[in-house]
This record gives structure tokens, sequence and C-alpha cells, in this order.
């Protein structure tokens, strides 16, 4: 049996500070989705038109903030 000394340790990439979400944006987050929610359901069962949808759901993405708010499409 040989055994033998290891010289050469690899290399750890360090890991890139983690951007953490605070318990307000994760609430914002959360009261989007389900306004967004509520919504789809009240366009399905005619509550609401497709204006109106559209119209609503550009106020709450202002209101509420969510994270991609930037990368969402205008049209739901």
């Amino acid at each position: 049996m040989r055994i033998s000394k290891i010289t050469d340790v690899p290399t750890i990439p360090s890991v890139s500070k983690r951007n953490y979400i605070s318990n307000e944006q994760l609430q914002r987050e959360f009261d989007y989705w389900r306004a967004e929610n509520i919504l789809r359901k009240m366009h399905s069962k005619g509550l609401i038109s497709e204006v109106e949808f559209t119209k609503i759901i550009a106020l709450n993405r202002r209101s509420f903030s969510p994270m991609y708010a930037q990368i969402m499409s205008d049209k739901p």
C-alpha cells in the first residue's frame, strides 16, 4: 500500500455575497401575487373586463413593487 501526501489543495471559488430578502419585501411579494390571483379569478368569471384587468395589474405592480416588476410584461 502506498500513501501519498496531498500537496495541491483545490481552490474553492468564493461564494458571492447573497442578497437576502427582507420581511417587508417578502410580504409585498406575497400580497402582490395574492392580489393577482384574485384578479385572474375575477377576470375568468367575467366580473371585470380585459381592459380593467390590465389596468389593475399595472396599478398593483406600482403599489406592491414586486421584485421582478421591471422585467414583467405590460400585458399579463
